[in-house]
């Protein structure tokens, strides 16, 4: 996340004063004065091909210019996954809770969203990352062995999303897998969780319909979660990612990056 130049006057210098008066009731032209703005001086031993040579290099100036605001607003038109080969990352370091992990620069913080803490993609809406960790006081955890292994853990979490993603309408139905789990041990030699799960919603288009071949189910999402589970003092930390399943293919890379950067601290 400039001093101003002072205006030109409007009006042009006054005239040395009219020594008869009676001239002050001479009638006005009805054309008006042209006021042209004076050129900059130029030194009489100014050759003509220096002169070329200055308009030329204010030229190449001027076209450079426009070339690179140009290229400014073509880059922030095109969509986030046009810059998948040079991902910039940001770190965001949490001191007093015990985080840290890095998100993609042109990803924009979001408040009140019910998480610790929440980024969003502000191009696909639905593509999103959040931080929640358990209170001590309501349970306290020594290592993540207490979640058992990676693949009880991966059921905990699917059921957890499919928990919040609990919907009241009519003709909703809910179909989800789990992909992968996995442990690893990070450069902090702590162990971390690592789950990544499917669901897919559908809904019908006409749920008030009494035949059944007149309620036609329709995918309305399809999205890839990816967690990160860790623990420290005596909280359970979780990194969760949301993404369109598309979108994931796209940008997998950049994610599993975001991944493998979280990182719990002792506070």
């Amino acid at each position: 996340m400039e001093t101003l130049l002072p205006p030109r006057s409007l009006f042009p210098p006054l005239s040395k004063p009219i020594s008869n008066p009676s001239s002050l009731s001479r009638p006005v032209s009805s054309h008006s004065t042209k006021f042209t703005k004076p050129e900059s001086p130029v030194p009489r031993n100014l050759s003509t091909n220096a002169k070329q040579a200055c308009a030329v290099g204010r030229r190449n100036m001027l076209m450079g210019g426009l070339l690179i605001s140009g290229l400014m607003v073509s880059e922030a038109n095109l969509p986030t996954a046009a810059f998948a080969l040079t991902p910039v990352f940001r770190e965001y370091i949490d001191t007093f809770d015990g985080y840290s992990f890095k998100y993609p620069q042109n990803w924009i913080q979001v408040r009140g969203a019910g998480a610790d803490i929440f980024f969003r993609d502000p191009i696909v809406l639905d593509e999103n990352l959040s931080i929640e960790f358990s209170s001590p006081s309501s349970s306290k955890y020594k290592s993540l062995e207490d979640l058992g292994s990676p693949e009880e853990a991966g059921k905990k979490v699917l059921r957890q999303y499919l928990t919040e993603f609990m919907s009241t309408r009519l003709g909703v139905k809910r179909e989800s897998n789990i992909l992968t789990t996995s442990s690893r041990v990070a450069d902090d030699g702590k162990l971390y969780y690592q789950v990544e799960v499917n669901i897919k919603s559908y809904a019908n288009n006409n749920e008030l319909a009494v035949m059944p071949q007149d309620r036609v189910a329709r995918l309305e999402w399809d999205r890839r979660y990816l967690a990160v589970l860790g623990v420290e003092n005596n909280r359970l930390y979780s990194l969760r990612l949301q993404t369109p399943e598309k979108v994931f293919q796209e940008e997998e890379k950049d994610l599993r990056r975001v991944m493998d950067s979280f990182r719990v601290e002792k506070i």
